[in-house]
């Protein structure tokens, strides 16, 4: 017979299974470089777990793709539909929930200055502007964004129609196709961006006519983008009717100029609140579309509008309305930068005061008054 301490040291060799049955050793203190790797283990590990991959690499990732995209658009580089799929994954709408939340909370008295101070030097704020320029007054991000005009700040032209808003005009003058350029050889379709025609009682199977009242007359557009730094708020065009309103769900894609020229139909994809009349010429739309962190979009005569709520993104919600608007009246409002779309019917012979990236302000001529004399 073998010694007991004998058969137990044989055992690991006999079978690979009894290795776990090796004699207890005693304790020893784990040496420094030991501990340093296990600790260098624990960090590696926080790195890679499902909380790490959403809260540093997918807003890390987010972020050098965007800018990736901007350094390509800078070299004309067309961007393939697998990376606006990928880019489409993006959490957008969750995102700008959060922000809106996150603007929304009212903010210290004793670092307004600080926190809006560093806002307008980074976006270019034109405080004079403001109807009041103590930045102590605005509770929230919210609130200073959404800044009112001092009295007398904008003139309003007597023009037949003027720029509703304050930014940069990515495209303008007529569109004579159901494909409408958003940019420069960037298009989206006409009947995608404004949906069925139920407005109209003309019948008319080519959609493009449906809209016209005067077939003499042809559509003309105008698309403004508001950067983040500019008045948030938005102003009738134009005296005219809004008869219908259609909202879209939608995303809520970067509609920066650089993002526009590499993505097709961008404007047909977003979320967007489309309203729908007439002015003297016809047809009148005017679209407030969103955007990045742009989820609410509040309309002043539309109090039931709700936008970037919860649910699926295909979803489309109507209704009937009649309401006027004058020129220079207060229409709407965003929480950031966006883009307001105006599509209308005119003559084929009105003509654009101003070219595309050219900056416009609330309340200048579109066109000029003699144009539109009958």
């Amino acid at each position: 017979m073998f010694p007991p301490t004998r058969l137990k040291s044989c055992l690991p060799v006999m079978n690979p299974m009894f290795k776990r049955l090796r004699p207890h050793r005693p304790f020893r203190q784990t040496p420094y470089h030991n501990q340093t790797k296990v600790s260098n283990t624990v960090t590696n590990t926080k790195w890679m777990n499902l909380r790490a991959i959403i809260t540093r690499w997918v807003p890390l990732g987010s972020v050098m793709y965007v800018g990736w995209c901007y350094i390509r658009a800078s070299v004309n580089y067309e961007v393939s539909k697998v990376e606006i799929k990928f880019y489409e994954m993006f959490p957008f709408r969750i995102t700008s929930r959060l922000w809106g939340r996150l603007a929304a909370c009212e903010l210290p008295t004793s670092i307004r200055n600080f926190v809006y101070g560093t806002y307008v030097r980074i976006f270019n704020v034109n405080l004079n502007d403001a109807a009041i320029t103590d930045l102590k007054y605005y509770k929230s991000l919210s609130a200073f964004f959404t800044r009112p005009l001092r009295e007398g700040a904008r003139y309003i032209s007597p023009a037949i129609c003027v720029s509703p808003c304050d930014g940069v005009v990515l495209n303008c003058g007529p569109a004579d196709t159901d494909k409408i350029e958003q940019v420069k050889g960037v298009t989206y379709s006409l009947e995608e961006f404004l949906g069925e025609n139920k407005w109209s009682e003309n019948s008319d199977p080519n959609y493009y006519n449906s809209l016209l009242k005067d077939k003499n007359n042809i559509l003309h557009q105008c698309i403004i983008y508001l950067a983040p730094g500019d008045y948030h708020r938005f102003h009738s065009p134009c005296d005219w009717t809004s008869k219908f309103r259609r909202h879209f769900s939608g995303k809520l894609l970067s509609v920066n100029p650089w993002m526009a020229r590499l993505i097709p139909g961008l404007f047909t994809m977003n979320e967007r609140a489309v309203y729908i009349g007439e002015w003297k010429h016809g047809f009148f739309s005017m679209t407030a579309v969103g955007a990045t962190n742009v989820g609410s979009i509040e309309i002043y005569s539309d109090p039931n509008l709700r936008t970037n709520t919860k649910g699926k993104r295909n979803r489309v919600d109507e209704l009937n309305i009649n309401t006027s608007y004058c020129k220079g009246e207060l229409f709407g409002q965003f929480n950031m930068g966006s883009t307001i779309i105006l599509l209308f019917e005119a003559p084929k012979d009105f003509k654009f005061e101003f070219k595309s990236g050219e900056r416009v302000l609330v309340g200048q001529a579109l066109t000029g008054c003699a144009v539109h004399a009958r």
